[in-house]
């Protein structure tokens, strides 16, 4: 039998120890939800839960440590709310996405965790499921947020918009690039942004992640309203 097909079953039975993981960061000061959050995570092989924190300070701090891709933050901590644990990460370390995950739905709380930089928003009653295609959707640079919220989010910021500088996207980003996050700001998904530009899902990725680093985000949502910002999409582009 040729080696590379027993290296295949081989693998097959015991699995890819190489299988990039996606490593998370746990904010939640209720015990028995942290610990429930924990177990339905590492129920994934894809996922690393590298560290669990109990209130504000600590997730500032443990993001600092570990450096995970992505942290799940709760609102509600001690010392430090979710809202400006958010804020102090995304300036610190504006590659780490965080994806909140609480029980309030109000206005005010959406708007200053996704001004703050929330690459999504979550309540507690979604399922296991959704979670975890939520965390997939993060990494993949894909929205979280339904596009309603985000034309919520940009009629707030409709003044600030209007004030802002008109710097030219070419001075950052590619003609492709651009092409890309225009597309996203439809609501496409990496696969029909693929379709639509005849590419493939990893270039797609590829262009993402190349976006996200030239503006300094760590998100879908904080790319397109830095765009608007500069002038490079306007609100009828939005879905």
């Amino acid at each position: 039998m040729p080696q590379s097909i027993i290296k295949i079953r081989l693998g097959e039975v015991l699995g890819d120890n190489n299988m990039e993981k996606i490593r998370i960061l746990l904010a939640e000061d209720h015990t028995v939800v942290r610990e429930g959050t924990k177990k339905l995570l590492e129920s994934q092989s894809d996922f690393e839960v590298v560290g669990e924190a109990n209130d504000g300070e600590e997730v500032i701090e443990l993001a600092r440590k570990l450096r995970p891709e992505l942290v799940i933050m709760d609102i509600s901590m001690p010392k430090v709310s979710g809202i400006e644990a958010t804020k102090q990460i995304k300036v610190l370390y504006p590659n780490i996405a965080v994806l909140v995950l609480t029980g309030y739905d109000c206005d005010e709380y959406v708007f200053a965790l996704i001004e703050a930089g929330a690459a999504g928003y979550l309540l507690k009653d979604t399922s296991g499921d959704e979670l975890i295609k939520a965390i997939r959707h993060v990494k993949a640079g894909e929205p979280v947020l339904h596009p309603r919220i985000i034309r919520k989010i940009i009629d707030r910021l409709r003044a600030p918009l209007e004030e802002a500088a008109r710097a030219p996207a070419a001075e950052l980003l590619t003609g492709r690039e651009m092409e890309v996050l225009k597309l996203a700001a439809k609501g496409m998904s990496n696969a029909e942004i693929a379709d639509t530009l005849y590419l493939s899902i990893r270039t797609v990725q590829a262009h993402l992640r190349a976006i996200f680093n030239k503006l300094g985000v760590g998100s879908r949502s904080e790319a397109i309203v830095y765009a608007l910002k500069k002038g490079w999409l306007s609100l009828e582009e939005l879905p």
